[in-house]
C-alpha cells in the first residue's frame, strides 16, 4: 500500500473559505475544529493566487497541495509531500472536469450546493480511503449519472432531473447493500 498513490484530503470551498463539499482521508486533521483551522489556513495563503486558468502548486504545511479556482469556488488536493505532484493534478483535474459535467457548466456555489449529493459520489468514485481509484472525469460523471444494472442511459443522453434521478437511486442502492 506504500507505494499506492494517496491523498488527505479533497476540499471545495466557496470564495470566502466556507466549506461546499470536503473529504478527509486521514486522521492527521482529528478534529473538526482543526480541519477547519487548516482549511482555512489554506485559503487564505492562496487566495491571491491566479488559478483560474492552469491549477497551481504549492507546499503547504509539509503538505502538496494542487488547486484551481472557478466563479466562486475553489478546488484543493492535498499529499503528502512525498507524493507525485502529477498523480495529484490528476485527481484534481478530475474532479473539476467530473463536477463541469454533472453541473452542465454552471458550475457555481449556488449550482453546487444543490448538487451536493452528485459531487459527494463524485468524490467517493474519485477517491476511496485515500487511494486513487479513478481520474477520468467523463468515466467518473457516468458512474455517478447512470445505473449500470439497468442498463441506464448515458450522461449525455439524459436531462438533468433523470441525471439526479439516477444517482439518488444509485446512492439508495449502494447505502441499502
Amino acid at each position: 500500500m506504500d507505494s499506492c498513490p494517496s491523498v488527505k484530503n479533497i476540499l471545495l470551498l466557496d470564495s470566502e473559505g466556507k466549506r461546499v463539499a470536503v473529504k478527509y482521508y486521514t486522521d492527521e486533521w482529528p478534529t473538526l475544529a482543526a480541519k477547519l483551522a487548516f482549511e482555512k489556513s489554506l485559503f487564505t495563503k492562496t487566495l491571491k493566487t491566479n488559478a483560474r486558468t492552469e491549477p497551481e502548486i504549492t507546499m503547504f504545511d509539509g503538505y502538496i497541495v494542487i488547486y484551481k479556482f472557478i466563479q466562486d469556488l475553489h478546488f484543493f488536493v492535498t499529499g503528502a509531500n512525498d507524493e507525485n505532484e502529477l498523480i495529484l493534478a490528476a485527481v484534481l483535474q478530475g474532479f473539476f472536469d467530473v463536477v463541469g459535467l454533472l453541473l452542465r457548466d454552471s458550475v457555481d456555489k449556488r449550482t453546487a450546493l444543490e448538487n451536493l449529493d452528485l459531487i459527494l459520489l463524485c468524490l467517493d468514485e474519485i477517491v476511496d480511503g485515500g487511494i486513487v481509484l479513478e481520474t477520468e472525469g467523463t468515466l467518473i460523471a457516468g458512474k455517478v449519472a447512470t445505473n449500470g444494472l439497468d442498463g441506464a442511459t448515458s450522461l449525455s443522453e439524459q436531462t438533468i432531473s433523470q441525471a439526479l434521478a439516477t444517482a439518488r437511486e444509485h446512492l439508495a442502492r449502494s447505502l441499502l447493500t
